[in-house]
């Protein structure tokens, strides 16, 4: 017999335990509270032609095979291989931190193996087990270029000291002794030839599906189904009970200029004088498109509020501490499961979003099947 299933969110997680349920023939409810779906992921096409990426750039990488096969049923993805800038006074360098940045920033011409012995004799060898961002930055690429590069940087997106910030946050970047100036190195790499929402439109696709925009769904509500997903905040569906957990978030001031902007979709602006963090320019995500103008996004950072759009989860200690209240609750719940970036209050890139919500749904089907206990997280918030 079909099962009544609830979807909260129409981003990829949404989207995707949507689909998997509805091809197993059961009827899906998706309610979304904006107009749109995709979430932040969200595209469209500006008055000069050019696809804007609404909330900020999303370029789409990924190492597992499946999810890479996965996207590609719905929609086209162009090749892509995202580089970065990173504005240093006034002198553009390469990003990520590669030989290149290394002998332009010092005014060398190192060669690999110079170059790796050059930055390791500038790191603070006295940190043996970095517990913050800076510690984390000296112990990878010395006092030099922390300071110009991640400092600031780090200061204006997350609006505190590094000192207080976490190590792994700076983990995820990379440290290259080549010229490689590819910022991601996964094995397949791309960007949807007419955006992201086209694509998460198709996933949605489905005669079993049926998409409410523009629809808030309370806890309450859910209670008529024979189960629900909840990809929203995981802090609003018990009504901000221990308090509202922190993002950051991100304000755009955009612009229509004439030509070539930056010649590259992203350029970092490091220096702390420097007001907003970035400038995108859009029609470089798209480089098989060709424009007359272009559209520019001033990016600036700051602590979300409650009516803004949330970004980054913050998770520092009392974030975390919040975040343990929350997932007793929800462990406690019965007929409901949590996911995605809001639901588990985790930073998650497209490919793993999607990875979890396919391992998500599966899981849960199982149990369902089974008659057995379903989890409220298939994937540990908290690991």
């Amino acid at each position: 017999m079909p099962l009544r299933i609830a979807v909260v969110g129409a981003g990829f997680s949404g989207a995707v335990v949507a689909r998997e349920f509805a091809e197993s023939g059961n009827h899906v409810e998706v309610f979304e509270v904006r107009g749109h779906v995709a979430g932040n992921c969200h595209t469209q096409r500006h008055d000069s032609g050019v696809m804007v990426h609404v909330y900020g750039p999303h370029i789409f990488h990924t190492q597992h095979e499946e999810v890479w096969n996965y996207v590609q049923r719905f929609g086209t993805f162009k090749p892509y291989r995202h580089r970065v800038r990173a504005m240093v006074g006034n002198k553009a360098y390469q990003m990520p931190m590669n030989l290149g940045l290394i002998n332009a920033f010092f005014g060398t011409s190192m060669d690999p193996a110079q170059a790796e012995r050059f930055v390791a004799d500038r790191t603070d060898s006295s940190i043996t087990n970095p517990v913050s961002f800076e510690e984390q930055a000296l112990t990878l690429v010395g006092r030099e270029l922390y300071e110009a590069f991640f400092a600031g940087y780090t200061r204006k997106q997350w609006g505190v000291d590094p000192r207080e910030l976490p190590a792994s946050i700076l983990a995820r970047l990379p440290l290259r002794f080549t010229d490689d100036d590819s910022y991601f190195n996964h094995p397949y790499q791309g960007i949807p030839e007419h955006g992201y929402t086209p694509i998460v439109e198709a996933i949605l696709d489905h005669p079993n599906v049926t998409v409410h925009l523009s629809t808030r769904c309370s806890r309450a509500e859910l209670q008529s189904y024979d189960h629900a997903f909840w990809s929203g905040p995981i802090d609003a569906y018990f009504n901000f009970e221990h308090g509202r957990l922190a993002y950051r978030t991100l304000d755009f001031e955009p612009e229509v200029v004439a030509g070539d902007f930056q010649g590259c979709p992203v350029v970092n602006y490091c220096d702390a004088e420097v007001p907003y963090t970035r400038i995108t320019e859009h029609k470089h995500f798209a480089p098989w498109e060709t424009h007359s103008s272009s559209v520019i996004y001033r990016e600036f950072s700051r602590l979300c509020g409650d009516a803004d759009t949330p970004y980054y989860p913050v998770r520092l200690v009392k974030e975390k501490a919040q975040l343990l209240e929350y997932v007793r609750l929800a462990r406690a719940e019965t007929g409901v499961t949590f996911l995605g970036r809001l639901g588990t209050y985790r930073y998650l890139d497209m490919d793993v979003t999607i990875h979890e919500a396919l391992k998500t749904a599966r899981a849960v089907q199982a149990a369902l099947a089974a008659a057995s206990p379903v989890p409220a997280f298939v994937v540990d918030p908290l690991g």
